[in-house]
Order: structure tokens, then C-alpha cells, then sequence
């Protein structure tokens, strides 16, 4: 087999993964994704950010922070079997979308995405009549597209380049303002940088035409014309039975109804969208702005997904939200992780990097809204966190399994709980 092409008949069901060491997982995914001898011996190093690299990306470097990356199993996307790198430091978080997808990986989630469209803001203020503004504005569309398109000429080389121009005229506390919108085609890049480039070089002209003095020239990171949808159906008899299937749908009514529980509940489905965005060196600030802002479009707070009961008596989800996510610019291009995590993925657009992390979005969501509605959220995520306490208590090696136990047994995950197991260990 040529270097560089998966294995066919792959899948991402891999028994007893959660038990193998890392090295282990590690040559799995390998085998799986056909990972460079480089990239393997990368993801080995756990310290794998070069000093001079760390430098170029941030200011005033003076070290770096690892955050774990783990592999969430059994996931299908639109009939293909992937694994998911998630970096995340929070117990749980992988292992909740694992649990999603094992119950529904015969059907799998399936996918679609409006687009790649970003939007950049144009504020004009002082415009003394500014409807007719707007509409001088718009009469220069063709002037507009020209100004803008010629900032990115390999853009438009690709196929990418303005689309469209919006004009609003907004009453405001400092009077009413004239903001145009460009509606920009950025392919397989987030584009914050070629389209607050278009913004900046068509500022003087917004002036001109208006008559009023342009501030604010910048990306909106609402990016609901890039949005990315899933959807999946969990047949109820393996989910534990009608039950639980009406638990979780009256979980979501809750968060659709109160902005309270939809804080928690969108939270949450960040949990595992964030893990992805990170681990591919995509920005998880604005995936989160652009996902609140959208949870609240309608003027009111609710949740980002939806649960309903099939024709066939199962439990069917979906999700809808803003994914302006990259594989060209930034960190995503130059950080080895990200490209190994993007390696692992299998993805070569944009648009399918969107629409995978949808899926984990919605997965995450599904099994944090079935234990809420059997168990409860803290039996199955303190049995993870009580590792993390029996550390900070200064477990070491096998120490750290058997405090954790007790703890879990005892259902008090303290600090101060986990100190007195350990001293009793080490006196045994």
C-alpha cells in the first residue's frame, strides 16, 4: 500500500481502546489513519511544540501548555467511519461521544452546510441622510466587488471572492448608523484576515459615498451563512427503553424554555465541538461567539439542538450552528498537531471539518442529556474526576487507580478525602 493512502475496509469500532496505553492507541490510530513515521513520533513526544515555533504564534513565550488529545470511537459521518482528536482537559468529555456514537453507529449522524460564507461589518456614523445612503451604497455593488475581490486574487483563483452586498440602516444609542455588509466566499479558510482586509480597503470609499466618518471595519464572528447542521435517530431500545428516550426530550424542552438550563446545555455541547476545533488549530473563541450568538438570534436565549420523537417511536436529534473553521491560515497550516489531528480526521475541505465537528457537537449533547436523565451527570464524570483529585493528592503510579476507587466508592471526591485514602494506602 502507497504511503499515504488509508486502509480500506477501516472502521472506527476498535474494541478495548480505552484500555490500551497511549502508545498503544497511538499505533492504532497510525494504522488507521496511515500516519507519517513523523507525525507518529510527534504525537509520541507529550512536550511537541518547538521553542522557536511557540515564539511565532504568540507573544512574550516563555513555555507552553499540553493539553491531552484523545481519540473519540466509533463516530460515522455521512456513512464514513473517522475517528475524532479531542483536546480537552476535562474527564469525560471523550468518552461521552465514544458512548454517543457506539449507540448509534449503524446509522451514523448525517450531515450538510450552507456554505462557506464570512460576513465583514463596514460602521459608518455622521451620515446626515443615511436610507439614501444605504442605497448609494448599493448602487456601487459592481465598484464594491472589484475594490475587495483585488485585496485576494489567489481567493478568487479558488473559486472564493465577495458574493454578496448587504446595507442596514441601525438606530443606536450615538444616533442611527449605516453598516454595509460584504458577504465573502472564503473556501477552505476561517477568512477573518481576508475579509477584515476587504473591510479595511473598502473603508474610504464607505466614507465617500456617505458623507460620514467609518470606525469599525471587522469580521462578524456570527457567521450564520457558514452554518453546520446534524442529525441522528437513537432507536430507543438502545437507549434503555421509552423512558429514557422522554427523559432526554424533556430535558431539551427545558433548555429550549429557560435560558438558565440552555447556558448549561449549550456549554456542554461546546465541551466536544471545542475539543475539535483545538486540537485542529482552528479558534475555539470565535466558534464560541458565533454558537451563543446564534443560540440567542431570536432574541431570546435557548438550546443549540433539538430532540423529537420519530413516526417510528425513536429518538431523533439534530444541531445547527455557525462553524467558521479553516485547513488553510493560522496555526491550523503551521502547527504540527493540528496537522496530524487533521491527518487522523481525513478531511481536505473545510466543509466536511464543519460538518464532522456538528456530529460531535450533537453526540456530546446525547449523552450528556441521557445521564441527566438516568443517572445523573456526576456518577459517570466523578468516576473520572476522582483520578484527577487522587493526583492533586499526590498519587502516584498504581496509587492513583486505587484512591480514586475509594473515593468513587465512598461518593466524596475530595481533595482532603483523597489525602487520608492515600495515607492509609502507603501505611498498608
Amino acid at each position: 500500500m502507497q504511503h499515504g493512502t488509508p486502509p480500506a475496509n477501516r472502521s472506527s469500532r476498535i474494541a478495548g481502546f480505552h484500555k490500551s496505553s497511549p502508545r498503544e492507541r497511538l499505533d492504532l490510530v497510525a494504522a488507521f489513519a496511515d500516519l507519517a513515521p513523523a507525525s507518529v513520533a510527534h504525537l509520541a513526544e507529550f512536550g511537541n511544540l518547538a521553542p522557536d515555533l511557540a515564539d511565532r504564534l504568540i507573544e512574550n513565550v516563555i513555555g507552553t501548555m499540553n493539553v491531552p488529545i484523545g481519540i473519540a470511537t466509533n463516530m460515522k459521518v455521512d456513512g464514513e467511519d473517522v475517528l475524532i482528536p479531542m483536546a480537552t482537559e476535562e474527564s469525560s468529555v471523550v468518552a461521552a461521544v465514544c458512548n454517543a456514537a457506539r449507540q448509534n453507529h449503524e446509522d451514523g449522524f448525517t450531515t450538510s452546510v450552507s456554505g462557506n460564507l464570512m460576513i465583514a461589518q463596514v460602521q459608518a456614523v455622521g451620515v446626515s441622510d443615511p436610507h439614501a445612503a444605504r442605497l448609494r451604497i448599493l448602487e456601487q455593488r459592481d465598484a464594491v466587488t472589484a475594490v475587495c475581490d483585488a485585496c485576494d486574487p489567489v481567493l478568487v483563483r479558488l473559486g472564493g471572492g465577495v458574493r454578496d452586498l448587504e446595507v442596514r440602516v441601525l438606530d443606536t444609542l450615538g444616533g442611527a448608523m449605516v453598516v454595509t455588509h460584504l458577504v465573502v466566499d472564503t473556501r477552505d479558510a476561517m477568512g477573518a484576515n481576508a475579509v477584515n482586509t476587504m473591510a479595511e480597503a473598502l473603508a474610504p470609499h464607505i466614507a465617500a459615498w456617505t458623507g460620514g466618518r467609518v470606525y469599525l471595519r471587522i469580521l462578524s464572528n456570527l457567521a450564520d451563512r457558514r452554518l453546520a447542521r446534524a442529525r441522528a435517530v437513537w432507536r430507543t431500545e438502545a437507549i434503555g427503553g421509552p423512558a429514557v428516550r422522554d427523559g432526554i426530550v424533556s430535558a431539551y424542552h427545558l433548555a429550549e424554555a429557560d435560558p438558565y438550563r440552555a447556558a448549561t446545555h449549550n456549554k456542554g455541547i461546546m465541551n466536544g465541538i471545542d475539543a475539535v476545533v483545538l486540537a485542529t488549530g482552528n479558534d475555539t473563541r470565535a466558534i464560541e461567539a458565533g454558537a451563543h450568538a446564534y443560540a440567542a438570534r431570536s432574541g431570546r436565549y435557548t438550546s443549540l439542538t433539538r430532540y423529537e420523537v420519530t413516526a417510528e417511536g425513536d429518538l431523533g436529534g439534530s444541531i445547527e450552528l455557525p462553524m467558521a473553521v479553516g485547513l488553510v491560515g493560522g496555526a491550523t497550516k503551521i502547527h504540527p498537531t493540528a496537522q496530524a489531528c487533521l491527518r487522523i480526521l481525513g478531511v481536505t475541505t473545510a466543509e466536511r471539518l464543519a460538518r464532522i465537528i456538528a456530529a460531535v457537537g450533537l453526540a456530546q449533547n446525547f449523552s450528556a442529556l441521557k445521564a441527566l436523565a438516568t443517572t445523573g451527570i456526576q456518577k459517570g464524570h466523578m468516576a473520572l474526576h476522582a483520578q484527577n483529585i487522587a493526583m492533586m493528592a499526590g498519587a502516584l503510579g498504581e496509587e492513583i487507580e486505587q484512591v480514586a476507587r475509594v473515593l468513587v466508592e465512598r461518593r466524596l471526591v475530595r481533595v482532603d478525602v483523597a489525602q487520608g485514602v492515600l495515607e492509609e494506602i502507603r501505611r498498608r
